[in-house]
Order: structure tokens, then sequence, then C-alpha cells
């Protein structure tokens, strides 16, 4: 009996020590790391704004006289050439004004000649000695107010003759008509605005920008413009114009994008896209990370670096230059450099690990 329990002890106690040795086995299996190696990458960083195609040239016009509308002979839409007759009032108000211009022209012309026939006449008695230089001072005067109130009369008349021209309202450029807002038969004042005309020759993109990210623009800098309806159509623009002040409702700052060489089908009132931090890669001396890869003790910035030769890790030191929402771009690695990007605070100097890409 006594040699039998002997006998099982002896294979509980190998079966224990066999039991061991599996676990020191699994511990010394080397850890698993998710790892991504360096390359030159897009940054995902804020500064994408949505924007408008506009025209460079937006007129709104308006008749220089108040009148009833006539005639409207364009639409929206409607593509229109300099010189072409877009609406017209009715002139018979104008025609009464430039007839009352013409009618005070020829009485101020009556008493200019009266006033200069009684000058005439007493400069022929004065040189007689025949009346005092006062006498002759006072038709002189005369003669001079009357010839200025023939002139205002002129100028008056002038300015309604020139009002009859301002009856027609002419395109003043080549464009596209964008917006109508008076119909016919509408009575209109002078200066009100009636329709929008947009000169298609040269289109930029606006777009509207927050106060706390107005940095990313400046005039003259480079971005980058793609366009919803154009698939696949990327082109460059150069930032012209920046609002002096923000609008006083939405808070946000106007900015000009103008395109050197649109594209074949951008048109007016496209939904743009602008990139207004897209650098020239030529610039780009950083390489590109997930945030999750840092490994940050106090002050200093590391990343666990893989050893392919000896599939250990080491750290290495690095430095920001540019976070984006969920990258990073940083300074201090080579292309080509394998590094950790999880569980990057599980490991330790020198440790051995395995690559999750090669499993």
């Amino acid at each position: 009996m006594k040699k039998l329990i002997a006998i099982l002890l002896s294979i509980l106690l190998m079966a224990s020590l066999l039991s061991g040795c599996g676990k020191d086995n699994e511990e010394q299996k080397p850890q698993l790391v998710k790892t991504q190696q360096v390359g030159e990458h897009d940054i995902n960083v804020e500064g994408t704004y949505t924007g408008t195609v506009r025209g460079r040239y937006e007129t709104n016009m308006s008749f220089q006289v108040g009148g009833r509308i006539l005639n409207r002979n364009v639409q929206v839409g409607d593509h229109v050439n300099s010189g072409d007759v877009l609406m017209s009032i009715d002139p018979r108000d104008v025609v009464q004004q430039s007839n009352q211009g013409d009618a005070q022209v020829a009485a101020a012309k009556a008493q200019l000649d009266l006033a200069q026939s009684n000058l005439s006449r007493y400069q022929q008695l004065y040189a007689q000695e025949a009346i005092p230089a006062m006498v002759l001072d006072q038709y002189q005067t005369a003669y001079d107010s009357a010839l200025a109130q023939y002139n205002q009369a002129v100028a008056g008349a002038t300015t309604g003759h020139n009002a009859l021209g301002y009856t027609a309202l002419v395109a003043s450029a080549s464009g596209v008509i964008s917006s109508v807002t008076a119909e016919a038969g509408q009575v209109v004042g002078a200066g009100q605005t009636v329709l929008t005309l947009v000169q298609t020759n040269e289109l930029e993109v606006e777009i509207n920008i927050p106060e706390n990210h107005l940095g990313d623009v400046e005039l003259g800098r480079t971005v980058q413009v793609s366009f919803w309806a154009l698939k696949g159509v990327n082109v460059n623009g150069t930032v012209r114009e920046i609002s002096p002040m923000a609008d006083s409702v939405s808070r946000t700052y106007k900015v000009r994008i103008s395109i050197q060489n649109p594209p074949k089908g951008m048109q007016l009132g496209m939904t743009a896209s602008v990139k207004c931090q897209e650098r020239d890669r030529d610039n780009r001396d950083g390489l590109v990370l997930p945030l999750s890869a840092i490994y940050q003790i106090n002050d200093t910035s590391q990343v666990w670096v893989v050893d392919k030769n000896t599939d250990t890790v080491s750290l290495k030191d690095i430095k920001f230059e540019e976070i984006g929402n969920n990258s990073v771009r940083v300074m201090g690695l080579n292309v080509g450099d394998i590094v950790v990007t999880a569980g990057v605070h599980k490991l330790r100097q020198g440790q051995k690990v395995r690559l999750m890409e090669d499993q």
C-alpha cells in the first residue's frame, strides 16, 4: 500500500513539473505588438472649408432714374453681352422733365438777350457821359446774373436729356444674370437694385473662416480646391482677398480664392472644398504617425522602434511638427522605421516582440 502511494505521489510531482514548464514557456513567448512602417502620408489636419463658386466681379445693377418698369428682357441664368438692354422703364416722366429743362433754357435765353441789349445801350450812354458809372454797373450786374441763370438752365436741360438715356438698363459687360429682384409693372426708385450681373470671365471660390482659424490663410498663399460635382478634380488656388471685418451675424471672415486654371465644368454656384493648410510636399520634413504611437513621459515625447534584426524594441526621441485629428507629423524618424502603434505603455527597453503583421 505504501509503495502504491509513493508511485502516485511521483506521478503527481512529474505532472506538476511539466505543467510549470509549460507556463514558463508561455510567459517567455515574445509580446505581440501592432506596428506601422513610417512613410510620408497625408495628415488629416484642420483647415478644410466649404465654399461656393462666385464671380470675381458681381454688379448689382439699378436704374439711374426712377419709374415704372415696362419691359424685363432677361431671366435668371441668361447669358448677356455688353450693350444688351436688360430692362426699360416708362420714359414719359423723364421726357417731361427734359421738356421742362428746354423751356427753362428758352426763358433764361430771353432774359439774357434783354440784359445784353440794355447793357449795350447804357454802355453807349456812358461813353457819351450821359449817365454815371454807378448806373452802368447795375446793368452790367444784371447781365452777369442773366448769363449765370442761362448757363444753369442749359446744365439742367443737359441732365434731363441724359436722363432719357437712363430709361434703358444696359449691360456694362458680358456675363450671366444671377438674380432678378424686380418685375414689369413695378415702380422702382433711382439706385434700387433690380438685378445682379456676374462676369464669367474670371471665377473664384468664396469661403467663410471663423475668427479662431483666421491664421490658416494669408494673402497669396496657395490652397487646394476640389468640387463636389466634379469627382476627382483638384486644382490649385490662391488667396486673393481676406475681408478686414467679420460678418456681424456669423462672426466669420469672407475669403476669396482665385482659380488660375478653372477646370472644365466649373460653374457659378458649385460647392467647393478648400484645404487651407495643404502644403507643398517638398517642404514636408516630418513623418506621419497615429497619436496612439506616442509614448509620453513628462515633457519627453518618444516612440518604440522595432529592430527587425533582433525583434526588440527601443525608445527614440521625437518632436511634434503638426497635430491633426487622429494623427501627428513628427521629426526624428527615418522613412522605413517600424514603430509600435498600440500598447506602448506595456513595453520595456530591449524587450523582444512579435509583429502582428507577420502572424
